[in-house]
């Protein structure tokens, strides 16, 4: 089928991405799901630092490829063979396919899906080779997803079902930044009653960390945001953070937590989380860095205080039990996704978007496909 799609052309190109526009909104063929696979019409789809890193060089893809990771849409058609999804049945995206058998599938979501990862790295879907075409010539998907067109086909392992009330806009953001955000906690560092939790960069994944932390409030812990941005600390004020700060001020005045999530994905802030860790706390950091960045920490320190470091890919997550129960939460209004979204753009808006997303103006945009 014919689709209509945001490819990125060539990556590491100069900013402004509104100037050089290193992604074309260009029409594509689709070709019809396999066997295991699904066609999806996309509702919804976030801009994630996930993406900003393959257009900036950070993570390096093969391309042609069709971004987008953070989305969720309805099933239109089901490939050959039995399937226990129906067409009509609203989906939440996920970046991390699982095949249930593999070495990392058996860690509980501690480590990721060896295929699903094979798979991501190749531009490929799980279930092998790409099922998007531009004048005959095939195009990479973007982490078994490309989301950021009218469709896709996914296999069945890179989605999870979700009931019709959950909105579009909540059931994309669901699908990565809450993960992740959500996961470093209640999978990573599973916060002991009362202790502190600090949040160390307020993008979608570190907003929504700050989220799931105040629904824990009622353990007793105190919420802590950390961030450079006036506008996020404000934000992270109104969602239930107890105090916000900025990296200077937790520096000048000593502030520290027993957990500590970093969420911003550069070496100042991973420095910043684990300066702040306090004495038998842990660090958890989620943001990807340049492959290539080292941070400068205290061995001794970690060694003499008992603290520790734990890397927290995806959140940790399981997505076919997590996300469930981020939906309950959700239900009960312990959990608005729906404020972690800051502005709704257009596809045709996708490179002006990434700018955004750079400067670090953005929390989490959203392109909604009518």
């Amino acid at each position: 089928m014919r689709i209509r799609g945001a490819v990125l052309e060539r990556i590491a190109a100069p900013a402004p991405f509104a100037e050089s526009t290193p992604i074309t909104v260009c029409d594509l063929d689709l070709r019809e799901p396999g066997p295991g696979e699904l066609l999806v019409r996309i509702e919804a789809a976030g801009l994630c630092h996930s993406d900003l890193s393959v257009v900036d060089g950070n993570r390096v893809r093969p391309v042609p490829m069709l971004l987008g990771h953070e989305a969720a849409g309805r099933v239109e058609s089901v490939g050959p063979g039995d399937s226990d999804i129906a067409a009509g049945q609203r989906v939440v995206m996920t970046f991390l396919p699982r095949c249930g058998e593999c070495a990392g599938c058996a860690t509980d979501g501690r480590t990721p899906c060896v295929p699903g990862s094979i798979a991501n790295n190749a531009g490929e879907l799980l279930g092998g080779g790409r099922r998007l075409l531009r004048d005959g010539a095939e195009v990479h998907h973007h982490l078994g997803v490309s989301a950021f067109a009218t469709h896709a086909v996914v296999d069945r392992r890179s989605v999870v079902p979700v009931d019709d009330d959950v909105p579009p806009e909540v059931a994309a953001v669901l699908g990565c930044a809450v993960l992740t955000g959500g996961g470093a906690l209640l999978n990573s560092a599973k916060p002991r009653l009362g202790d502190r939790i600090m949040v160390v960069g307020l993008g979608g994944v570190g907003m929504a960390a700050v989220l799931v932390a105040v629904s824990l409030a009622a353990k007793g812990h105190e919420v802590i945001a950390v961030d450079t941005v006036p506008d996020k600390l404000g934000l992270a004020r109104e969602l239930g953070a107890h105090a916000v700060y900025t990296p200077a001020e937790v520096a000048e005045l000593g502030v520290q937590a027993e957990v500590v999530v970093e969420a911003a994905g550069n070496i100042r802030a991973f420095e910043t989380a684990v300066a702040a860790t306090a004495p038998g706390g842990t660090t958890v950091t989620v943001g990807l860095p340049a492959p290539d960045a080292r941070a400068s920490i205290s061995p001794l320190a970690l060694v003499a205080q008992g603290r520790s470091i734990v890397g927290s890919y995806l959140g940790s997550a399981v997505p076919s039990r997590d996300i469930p129960e981020y939906v309950r939460m959700w239900r009960s209004g312990r959990l608005p996704v729906e404020r972690l979204v800051s502005a709704r753009v257009g596809l045709g808006d996708i490179n002006r978007a990434m700018d955004e997303l750079a400067a670090g103006h953005a929390l989490r945009q959203v392109i909604v496909f009518d």
